[in-house]
């Protein structure tokens, strides 16, 4: 937390979970004036899954631990409703994305559009310097380069920076996060030494407007018609049809469940909608060296003007590896990776990184070999 603590006051954006609840009692102690925000974002109603239970960051078990942790920490406490944002930003989005063929990464849209978009405007609309959340990861302005940029967090076990690409300076330069160098051992600890209502509160890991993590049931409610009219398109293996699906958008790249049984196992390999196509093969059809990436947003630099070597990941939980980076017409980047990548699938996220700061990413367009 680098930022000035004199006369700055901080937006602590509050889940209900202990990672928020810590880096807003991290905030209290270190002196900053500090207004807990929950913010609603979609309705049980809307998304279904959730059988009355209420529990995910929506659900009002979390909107009351979160004020009972605020009331705790003696700083004021609202509930703020983006309903309407979150619905038209993300989960149409996430809809649109998977009618598209492509697997989309929500939390990735969310961070840019909603916590660092319509947040940031309520806080300043509260008269708040800046915000701050639960994510591990790091920020700081680098002197040399003249802009922000997000670090990996100190336990990379933990590391939350992948989801974090697409934030713009703007954002950055208004942005805290108080659990970058802690592990989750030591969050937890800090809660229970502050006796906070959230200290042992489990992690929940599924996306939170499909909190019984049912992609199925959330894209047939979402669109009544779905299956029937994509059901029964062609499974193809070696150019030949082998095959009937249950609709395209129940599939993602590198999938083995519900392909069929050929011997040796078989994944999804490809995806297309506009044929209405599932196509499979061997775990080695997984494999591509490179992918074109949309969407671009950039950190460490302001463009990139020559090929430039990075690590990359492709999703939340691979393992960055070595590749080279460079545009690929105005709008785009290719990023050739030094070694076959496993599963690179369309919709999801690349992150790539210098070290340990985020240089950037983009939402993966195609692949190549």
């Amino acid at each position: 937390m680098s930022k000035s603590k004199e006369n700055t006051t901080v937006v602590a954006a509050m889940s209900g979970g202990v990672d928020s609840s810590v880096a807003a009692a991290l905030l209290v102690e270190a002196g900053y004036r500090v207004i807990g925000v929950t913010m609603k974002t979609y309705s049980f109603d809307g998304v279904g899954g959730n059988a009355g239970k209420e529990t995910s960051c929506c659900g009002l078990d979390a909107m009351n631990d979160a004020r009972m942790v605020a009331v705790k920490l003696g700083i004021p406490h609202y509930v703020l409703d983006f309903t309407e944002q979150f619905r038209g930003e993300v989960i149409d989005n996430f809809v649109g994305e998977y009618l598209r063929g492509r697997t989309p990464n929500p939390c990735v849209v969310c961070n840019r559009t909603i916590k660092w978009g319509a947040l940031i405007q309520k806080a300043e609309a509260l008269g708040a310097d800046c915000i701050a959340t639960g994510h591990y990861a790091r920020v700081r302005f680098d002197e040399m380069r003249g802009r922000y940029v997000i670090s990996q967090a100190k336990y990379a076990n933990k590391d939350q920076s992948y989801a974090l690409w697409g934030l713009s300076q703007y954002a950055l330069g208004k942005t805290i996060f108080p659990l970058g160098d802690l592990s989750k051992p030591e969050v937890r600890r800090i809660a229970q030494q502050l006796d906070l209502k959230t200290a042992a509160k489990p992690e929940s890991y599924e996306i939170c407007f499909v909190a019984d993590d049912n992609y199925e049931r959330f894209l047939k409610e979402q669109v009544p018609d779905l299956e029937p009219s994509l059901g029964g398109g062609d499974i193809v293996f070696g150019g030949e049809v082998v095959g009937k699906h249950r609709g395209f958008p129940f599939y993602t790249i590198g999938q083995r469940r519900g392909v069929g049984a050929f011997g040796d196992p078989v994944y999804v390999t490809g995806i297309e909608s506009e044929t209405n196509t599932i196509r499979i093969g061997r775990d080695s059809d997984l494999m591509h060296c490179g992918l074109v990436a949309s969407n671009v947003n950039l950190m460490t630099v302001e463009s990139i003007e020559a090929p430039l070597r990075v690590t990359a990941k492709v999703r939340y939980k691979d393992a960055p590896t070595p590749a080279t980076v460079d545009q690929d017409g105005a709008e785009k980047i290719r990023v050739m990776f030094d070694e076959p990548k496993r599963a690179i699938t369309p919709g999801q996220s690349v992150a790539m990184y210098e070290g340990d700061d985020l240089v950037g990413g983009g939402i993966i367009d195609s692949v190549f070999l």
